[in-house]
């Protein structure tokens, strides 16, 4: 009697504890990080067009239209698109940035221009310093080749690339300006 009262005492008492645990949220195993995004596309590889046919505001900008999107390239660095943004935080209407700097996300009340707009072709793109913009008639992008930061928006979902700017913040040991 007392050896069974051990025996189950060893093998039930464990058992119990094993299976708390289970219902424990402080023990339940860590989630898988969230997958990274997709590479960025190569929008340097598209066929370039000339800004010329895009140009408004005494050639100070471009604008452009990408699939559904309204798009400029400003000569003073300003890049951006707005319209609908599948995915975007907040309820996004408007994604942009600055030459050197990470684009955000925002909500505009009002189209970030008003008046006619080029579709720029498929799979071709327009740039300006630092900057190209161009899709493949599905999803668009633009990217800074100064520091790789730049946005994607697609059917599949938009985000931004590369939110932490690698030339203020890298990991150490790390060196922005080799590959």
């Amino acid at each position: 009697m007392v050896l069974s009262k051990i025996l189950v005492g060893r093998l039930v008492g464990p058992a119990c504890v094993a299976a708390a645990g289970l219902f424990v949220p402080g023990l339940a195993a860590a989630q898988p990080p969230p997958p990274p995004p997709p590479p960025p596309p190569d929008i340097n590889a598209l066929t370039p067009v000339s800004p010329q046919e895009y140009a408004v505001y005494d050639g100070s900008a471009y604008v452009f239209g990408s699939s559904g999107l309204t798009c400029m390239l400003q000569r003073s660095g300003g890049y951006g698109c707005n319209g609908v943004i599948p995915g975007g935080p907040d309820g996004a209407n408007l994604v942009g940035g600055s030459s050197g700097g990470v684009p955000v996300f925002g909500v505009s009340p009002a189209p970030m221009y008003s008046g006619p707009v080029n579709a720029l072709p498929p799979n071709t793109r327009l740039s300006f310093g630092t900057v190209s913009c161009g899709g493949d008639g599905t999803m668009t992008a633009c990217v800074d080749s100064r520091n790789l930061s730049g946005f994607v928006v697609s059917p599949a979902g938009s985000y931004i690339l590369n939110e932490v700017n690698p030339l203020l913040a890298r990991p150490e040991g790390t060196n922005p300006y080799t590959n």
